[in-house]
């Protein structure tokens, strides 16, 4: 058993009390007073076994943003870029206050289950003992920051810049989301997202009295949806799906106004460009209507290229653990994909192995946690190398 292994098995009755605590413990990204009050138990039991530095970035309708970072320095030494790794989470989740009472954490055999425990509060507790691990266990030769968000789970539009600046400096961005399926998968590559919204203006009219004189938007947004559902294309895993569609004000009268809202994920930037530019260029089937499309990318793609090489040494490091370790790519989005698009190595999914991220039956299983924990430690020494 490698040493980081084995210190963190002894550390396993405190990360699991420490996991108890921080599940039990609401933090709804819209809840600013919950979250931080979550993240306050983080930063103490960061303190009391690392003893770095905490750098917070205040925030008036989020969660602060926190980093903690293993030396006292904090990012001083990354500034040119060659002295920094990334371990990237969040500490929100998408329920909301009060669901703790109607479900805690609770054990079963050797499942774990709680609110956001799968999505991600263990695995922001499995980097921190990594780091703790690293700490204890060795002579790190570079700096460790570990990245607490606290909007993830509502698109990061407080946090993108801070995790782009930080990962800027650094020589690689580990992220503690969940792996994919029983098997615990690396996630290798994700999809990007666009989100946009199709306005149409019409003509009104009687329905009855001079129908012939009205021009539907509603017709329109039909024809229009047609179009976008037909930039869906599966051999280049680009995916267009109109979500929400409304308009018109009565049975009786042809509609003026209509609207769509719809999401674009593809696989590649190149991708995103072609149909960004077809969407903005969308016109109208019909005469005497306006069309209006708003919106673009809300997170780029995650390219496999980015995280090839830490894959390979991350499956080095699991054979030497005594375990495979496969990849496989998804199609949600993660806070990876903007430190990806920076041209910056990032690894994917190193978070709990479990099940049912956003849902009831969310759990993690218990006998991964620790050697989740020591794959990452070991990842972190392997960077150290270069």
């Amino acid at each position: 058993m490698s040493k980081l292994l084995e210190f963190i098995n002894g550390q396993r009755a405190a990360l699991l009390k420490d996991l108890e605590q921080l599940v039990n413990m609401d933090s709804p990204t819209g809840s600013k007073v919950l979250v931080d009050q979550a993240m306050e138990v983080v930063i103490q039991r960061f303190q009391e076994l690392i003893g770095g530095t905490v750098e917070r970035i205040p925030q008036e309708q989020f969660g602060d943003q926190v980093k903690l970072y293993l030396r006292k320095e904090a990012g001083a030494a990354a500034e040119t870029g060659a002295g920094q790794i990334m371990l990237l989470t969040h500490i929100d989740t998408v329920w909301p206050e009060g669901e703790v009472a109607c479900r805690p954490f609770r054990q079963e055999g050797n499942r774990l289950y709680g609110p956001g425990i799968f999505d991600m509060k263990c695995g922001l507790l499995q980097g921190l003992y990594a780091m703790y691990a690293v700490a204890s266990q060795c002579n790190p030769t570079k700096n460790i920051v570990l990245f607490i968000n606290t909007d993830e789970e509502v698109g990061s539009p407080s946090s993108r810049r801070w995790i782009e600046e930080e990962a800027a400096k650094s020589d690689a961005v580990f992220v503690l989301e969940p792996a994919l399926g029983p098997d615990g998968k690396l996630k290798t590559a994700r999809k990007g997202v666009g989100r946009f919204t199709l306005e149409i203006e019409g003509v009104s009219a009687h329905s009855g009295i001079n129908h012939s004189e009205g021009v539907s938007a509603l017709e329109e947004l039909a024809h229009q949806i047609l179009f976008l559902q037909g930039l869906t294309n599966y051999e280049k895993g680009s995916t267009v799906n109109v979500g929400l569609a409304s308009g018109g004000t009565a049975v009786n009268v042809v509609s003026d106004y209509a609207r769509a809202q719809f999401e674009l994920r593809i696989e590649s930037k190149d991708e995103a460009d072609r149909l960004s530019q077809l969407i903005s260029n969308m016109s109208p089937v019909l005469n005497n209507v306006k069309l209006r499309v708003q919106g673009g990318m809300v997170r780029p793609p995650m390219e496999r290229a980015m995280s090839r090489d830490l894959f390979a040494s991350a499956q080095s490091v699991a054979r030497e653990l005594g375990f495979p370790l496969q990849e496989a790519a998804t199609g949600g989005a993660s806070d990876g994909n903007f430190t990806a698009a920076l041209n910056v190595p990032t690894l994917d999914g190193l978070g709990a192995i479990g099940h049912g991220a956003h849902a009831l039956d969310e759990y993690v299983e218990l006998d991964h946690i620790a050697l989740r924990s020591a794959l990452l430690a070991h990842l972190l020494m392997e960077q150290m190398k270069d």
